[in-house]
């Protein structure tokens, strides 16, 4: 077909935006960048920018991240589409926000393109934000809390062997509350999602080896040698679907 289409009516803008969560053990934090041109120059912000005619907002998320905080290669997800009519001064500006779970340590920040910086800041202590950047990051930590229930995300968040002190502590920073440390360590030993450590060496720890998220590593064994005094685990996610009608994990963490 050769025949080409106009529309009549004005066509917004696309942009994508990415909402970068990470744990440094004790807090949540939050990836930003500092804008280096206008509008709101010098102002934090989300990475993120506008989509290309040859990409899908998918790849225009990823490309974006990437140009500008240097990560790559990551799993993210959309949440929510933002559309007010005055969200961007620059004209009729539609955005999709997505969400992704980190390790900081895991990865080298490089602030580039139009990012005059790229840094990680407490979720709970960030600076004046650009746009309606506020908003979305609001509503992508309670986009957190609600899949926190149904899917195993925290774990995303941890090295491969943790001790549930530190399991705990993503959950209270999550969820901006405090819990029994009893009655969390109870929940999550009868949950069946995590292993001990020493499964590390031994197939037959897990039910279903592979499944478990862990694997025989200098780095699980040197892990546990410098923590001896401590009880390690590794996150094993070896449920059997047909215990849920979705094989979530829902109802499992509800204290």
């Amino acid at each position: 077909m050769t025949d080409s289409y106009t529309y009549k009516y004005p066509r917004p803008a696309l942009t994508a935006d990415c909402v970068i969560f990470g744990f440094d053990g004790q807090a949540l934090k939050l990836l930003l960048i500092e804008r280096g041109i206008e509008p709101y120059k010098g102002y934090w912000a989300l990475p993120g920018g506008f989509m290309r005619m040859d990409e899908t907002i998918d790849e225009c998320a990823r490309r974006e991240l990437m140009e500008e905080t240097g990560i790559r290669d990551i799993y993210i997800e959309q949440f929510r589409v933002f559309s007010t009519t005055d969200r961007d001064p620059r004209g009729r500006v539609v955005t999709v926000a997505f969400v992704a779970l980190v390790r900081p340590e895991a990865y080298r920040i490089a602030a580039g393109d139009d990012a005059n910086n790229a840094m990680w800041f407490d979720s709970n202590e960030l600076p004046p934000l650009a746009f309606d950047h506020e908003a979305i990051i609001k509503a992508a930590h309670e986009h957190l809390r609600e899949i926190l229930r149904v899917r195993p995300i925290a774990f995303n968040l941890l090295d491969k062997v943790f001790t549930i002190d530190e399991l705990r502590r993503v959950y209270e920073a999550i969820n901006n509350t405090t819990y029994d440390r009893r009655n969390f360590s109870r929940k999550v030993m009868q949950s069946g999602m995590i292993v001990d450590a020493d499964a590390c060496n031994d197939d037959d720890a897990c039910d279903d080896a592979d499944a478990c998220i862990i694997s025989v590593t200098k780095e699980c064994r040197s892990l546990k040698s410098a923590t001896r005094h401590r009880r390690l685990f590794s996150f094993c996610d070896n449920k059997n679907p047909e215990d849920s009608d979705d094989g979530s994990t829902k109802d499992i963490f509800n204290f």
